[in-house]
């Protein structure tokens, strides 16, 4: 086997600045392709950890950068110190043999190593910002900046990688990449990251919830693109055929208000609780304590929250933005509206204590999303894109 020297870059890590599920993926991918016998190092964000660290054989470089002005403007900044770090590395441990860049983030220091020594890079979407917005086009100079800037990951890197059928549509709409230069490999979880044994009452009532009561949950970011008003929107629907439903809300985002307001309006905010931001452990508690797991998107590129939900082995509801569910054989599909929702979720409630969905989507994570599967896959297209595959048949071909 060819072994390679790869650079990871992205903003989030699980051992650095942590923001969504970019950082478990590019962690998690990191240790199993370690396993594999590569070697690999992330750039990214400091947020006061040290410059370097190795953790579990991944090697962790953390720049500082400007936190003042946008995003764009930080980014830049961390482009610049990733740049400088790079260089640095590389002396210290011989050249890289592929870079990797995840959303569009990196982009400016991608580009910049790529037109001076040409060296390939690949580039993972996790999402878009026409996605992110709800597949709506908002205008504005960071929306088309930051498309721009996707575009030209997706227009300057030797290969690209999309986590779901769904996504690369939606990249192939939008910045027109060629089919032959993409492939999907899926996200995935460690079996166990997110199961544990707890006491399911005990975690309804710290929360004001009737121990037996049957809670469903949404947690994600309360933005448009993830639809929790959508739910909340739902909520009368449920209780006329199921009056003892609570809701559980964990997530913060600029859609919390307008929620908050729609359950107060329709008179059913009793019977909601919204905790805003959740530590890990509030977050993995309350995945094994609900009993159905929604998650109304009006977009959603992967779906890392229903991979957490089958970790715990539970029943899942989730509109058709999801692509990653076989409906009524893992999960229920409903369609981007309030009464599909209620439905759907009425009818899990129906039978709330069959979770065999749930078993069959844990089935799932230890198949198909497992990480040392993701790994091989992603090592052929580092070997393809650096010409090292040439004992075996191109991905490309």
């Amino acid at each position: 086997m060819t072994y390679l020297r790869i650079g990871m870059f992205s903003w989030e890590s699980l051992h650095s600045v942590k923001v969504g599920g970019l950082a478990p993926h590019v962690s998690e991918l990191s240790e199993n392709l370690v396993e594999l016998g590569h070697e690999v190092h992330i750039f990214t964000r400091n947020c006061g950890l040290g410059t370097h660290e190795t953790i579990n054989g991944v090697h962790y470089h953390r720049v500082d950068h400007d936190l003042s002005e946008d995003i764009l403007h930080q980014m830049d900044s961390m482009c610049d110190s990733m740049y400088s770090i790079f260089k640095d590395v590389s002396e210290q441990y011989g050249k890289f043999d592929v870079v990797h860049m995840h959303d569009w983030h990196p982009i400016n220091v991608l580009t910049r190593l790529k037109n001076e020594d040409g060296t390939p890079f690949v580039i993972t979407y996790h999402s878009t910002e026409w996605g992110r917005n709800g597949s709506i086009y908002r205008g504005g100079y960071q929306f088309e900046e930051i498309s721009h800037r996707e575009w030209l990951g997706g227009y300057e890197s030797t290969h690209v990688i999309v986590t779901s059928l769904q996504l690369k549509k939606e990249v192939q709409h939008l910045y027109q990449i060629p089919d032959y230069k993409i492939s999907i490999i899926p996200n995935g979880i460690l079996p166990g990251r997110i199961k544990k044994e707890v006491n399911q009452g005990k975690v309804k009532h710290d929360f004001g919830f009737h121990p037996f009561a049957p809670v469903v949950l949404f947690v994600g970011r309360m933005s448009y693109q993830k639809g929790p008003d959508m739910l909340a929107r739902a909520i009368p629907y449920i209780l006329d055929k199921h009056w003892n439903a609570r809701f559980m809300f964990i997530g913060e985002g600029d859609m919390r208000p307008d929620c908050e307001a729609l359950v107060k309006e329709h008179g059913v905010s009793e019977y909601c609780f919204f905790s805003g931001y959740a530590t890990d452990e509030v977050r993995q508690n309350w995945i094994n304590a609900c009993d159905i797991l929604c998650v109304p998107s009006r977009n959603e590129p992967f779906g890392i929250v229903v991979l957490e939900g089958w970790d715990a082995c539970k029943n899942i509801v989730a509109t058709n933005a999801v692509n990653i569910i076989d409906n009524f054989e893992n999960g229920v599909l409903v369609y981007q509206n309030p009464e599909s929702i209620a439905w759907g979720i009425n009818y899990v409630l129906d039978n709330v204590h069959n979770n065999e969905m749930g078993i069959n989507g844990h089935q799932l994570i230890r198949s198909k999303y497992n990480w040392k599967n993701i790994a091989k896959q992603t090592t052929e297209v580092y070997k393809d894109v650096t010409g090292k595959n040439k004992e075996n048949c191109s991905i490309f071909a």
